[in-house]
């Protein structure tokens, strides 16, 4: 049994194996056919956050893989009514699988080593592999063998680009970071990065222009995300020289993308121009959501696709 709970959990062998069932999975996916990888399985959903494309995808993706899920409201008491982990323990009797959503990376590790099925990070304040393999397998369509590509990141160090780092180390791409001081990543995960991808080229810098020049991607998120509203004011201030506008596209190599995971706030971060620009891919990381969840779910549970 095995959980997907960060990025740092996948080895370069296993995302390319993910990657592989995901294509193979969209391919025919376009052509019309749901392959019905994973009949009678049952997928529970419990969800501290708000959430548009982490819940539907996943949703949508086992439906097509001939199995179903069951979203668990605040009727199921989810962290208030029993136990974290007589909860675990009980629900995972009845399912095959558990995505959790939660404010805590904490809650989603301690719900993982009580239950007995496999358990998946919807996203959490560390970390959101999900969404990261979605961007690289998006990365991945675009610009083929990824290995010596530069991937730029401008903002907030938060748990996407946290995730990107260790899957930007996995693959073998250098990940070029413009954020300010107080927002970096911290010691202890510059001491994880060391430990599970030395191999990483990790550029940090105070200068957007200077993070995206020959990158292949830029990517950005909200400054202020979930659960840091009493910030927001703060952080705007802080971040608004990191806005990703035409001026600061123009200093990426041809051809390079505009990424982002949405929900965008358009105006701060990122202008309208740039979202809805040529060299935007937001939606297409949106939908391969779908496809790729659809790859994860079947490698963790082990279906021969």
């Amino acid at each position: 049994m095995r959980h997907l709970l960060a990025m740092a959990d996948l080895t370069a062998a296993e995302i390319e194996r993910i990657f592989s069932i995901s294509e193979d999975l969209k391919a025919k996916y376009q052509q019309g056919i749901r392959e019905p990888l994973l009949p009678g399985r049952v997928m529970a959903m419990l969800f501290e956050k708000q959430s548009l494309r982490t819940r539907v995808s996943f949703e949508v993706a086992m439906a097509h893989l001939g199995g179903s899920a069951i979203f668990l409201g605040d009727e199921a008491g989810f962290g208030s009514r029993e136990s974290l982990a007589d909860f675990a323990r009980v629900l995972s009797e009845y399912v095959d699988v558990v995505v959790v959503r939660a404010k805590s990376h904490e809650t989603v590790e301690a719900f993982a080593s009580y239950a007995s099925c496999t358990v998946i990070n919807g996203l959490t304040d560390y970390s959101h592999p999900c969404q990261a393999m979605a961007d690289l397998f998006t990365l991945r369509e675009l610009f083929g063998n990824l290995k010596g590509r530069t991937f730029a990141w401008v903002g907030d160090g938060n748990n996407v680009a946290r995730s990107l780092a260790v899957g930007c180390g996995r693959l073998g791409m250098r990940f070029a970071m413009a954020t300010p001081e107080g927002y970096r990543f911290d010691q202890a995960f510059l001491d994880l990065l060391a430990r599970e991808v030395p191999q990483l080229d990790l550029f940090v810098t105070s200068d957007p222009a200077e993070a995206v020049r020959g990158a292949i991607a830029v990517y950005t998120d909200v400054w202020a995300s979930m659960g840091q509203e009493a910030e927001r004011d703060r952080r705007r201030r802080d971040f608004a020289k990191y806005q990703v506008n035409a001026e600061l596209m123009a200093h990426l190599q041809k051809g390079a993308v505009f990424m982002h995971c949405l929900p965008a706030r358009r105006g701060e971060e990122v202008t309208d121009e740039v979202i809805d620009g040529p060299q935007s891919v937001v939606v297409q990381q949106a939908a391969n959501r779908l496809h790729v969840q659809k790859g994860i779910l079947a490698w963790l549970l082990g279906a021969k696709a």
